[in-house]
This record gives structure tokens, sequence and C-alpha cells, in this order.
């Protein structure tokens, strides 16, 4: 079992953006998968945000990811919040985000907090 110490609207809203995102961007046809993991790494937590979906195009957007108002996929309702919000939430107190995607390969977002 591992216990996550971290402000808990800042916990909450996280989750809500990495599950909300993975279930906005499916793939046509394919039923949604999404795993969450936490584990302990040295004296950090480290939770992972794996989905099957749409995935983001890296080599094309890759330096926009967590940019305000940019949106990868059209024809949904984005704005280009959601991830710039979490970034700055978890840098805010020390953490980071990576992320690791291929189109209609899904995407992970692995958290350091």
């Amino acid at each position: 079992m591992t216990n996550i110490s971290y402000p808990h609207v800042y916990l909450e809203s996280i989750f809500y953006n990495m599950i909300s995102n993975a279930l906005k961007y499916t793939r046509p046809g394919v039923p949604p998968q999404i795993m969450i993991t936490a584990k302990k790494s040295h004296d950090r937590i480290e939770l992972s945000f794996k989905d099957n979906g749409l995935g983001i195009d890296l080599e094309r957007h890759g330096e926009n990811i967590f940019k305000l108002n940019k949106i990868f996929h059209h024809g949904f309702d984005s704005k280009g919040v959601g991830l710039f919000m979490t970034k700055n939430q978890i840098e805010t107190f020390g953490g980071s985000i990576t992320v690791e995607s291929q189109p209609n390969a899904g995407t992970e977002f692995k958290i350091l907090i």
C-alpha cells in the first residue's frame, strides 16, 4: 500500500484531468482502458496514468504538450487548459510530469510527487 501526502484539492484535480482526458480521447470502436498505478520511487511517489486512446503525436506536438490553449485533437470539447493546469499544480509542490505517447497507441503520463 502506498500513501500519498499531497493537498487533497490538487490531487483530486490531477486525477480528474488525467481520467477525463483518457475517457474523452478514446479511439472510436475501442473500449477505453485506463491503468492507474502508484509506486514509491526513492522518497517520492510516482503516479502513472496509462490509456489505450488516440494518443498524441509527440514529434509534432511535444514541445506544446503542457502549454496553455494548445489542443491536439479537433472535434472535442477541448480548451487546452487541463494539461497546463495539471503541470502547474504538480510543479507548485516540487513534482514533475512526463508523457509518452504515439498516435492511435495511447498515452502514459508519469507524475512524480
